[in-house]
Parts: C-alpha cells; structure tokens; sequence
C-alpha cells in the first residue's frame, strides 16, 4: 500500500485557481460563440440580399427593355393591325359604292 504523502498548499490551490477560472470563462466562451455564428449568419443574409436585388433589377432592366421595343413597334404594329381591318371588313367596297351612289346624285 501506498504511503499517503501530503501534497503541497501551494499545488491543490494552483489547481483550484486553474478549474475555477476554466468554470467561470465557460459563460463568456459561450456567448462568445453565439455571437460569433449570429454575426456570419446575418453576413449571409445580406449577402443574400444583395443577390436578390441583382436578380431583380436584371429582371426590371428586361421588362423595361421589352416596353421600350413593344412602343417602338406600335406604330408599325397598328398600321398593320388597321390594314388588316380594312382589307377584311370590305371597307373599300363600301367607299367605292358611296362614291357611286354620290356621283349619281350629281
């Protein structure tokens, strides 16, 4: 059997000193810690952000693009819509039976 030696003052209080510190920094550590994941998850989240509102005004610079070519158009596009009318409706035999009609009457 082992003879029972005293150990130092000195030492059990060193080792003391060393857990109690260890115990007491364990809550600062831990928030610390959460701090530390909070500020990279929100450095995320603006970077998400960003990229969406880069998504969205590429998305409105189309849209704007296409309203600008479909007013550009419009004038071409409606004289062919009225041709179109005009030359299904029988418009022009119309006119030329009233040119008819009024030269009978002069």
């Amino acid at each position: 059997m082992a003879d029972p030696t005293t150990v130092s003052p000195m030492i059990t209080d060193a080792v003391t000193q060393a857990n109690v510190k260890v115990v007491a920094e364990a809550p600062a550590m831990a928030m610390g810690s959460i701090y530390q994941s909070m500020a990279h998850s929100t450095g995320i989240l603006f970077e998400n952000s960003v990229s969406a509102a880069q998504q969205q005004n590429t998305l409105a610079q189309a849209a704007a693009n296409q309203g600008v070519m479909q007013i550009y158009s419009l004038d071409t596009m409606s004289g062919a819509g009225a041709t179109e009318k005009v030359a299904q409706s029988g418009e022009s035999d119309n006119l030329a039976t009233l040119l008819t009609v009024m030269n009978a009457f002069s």
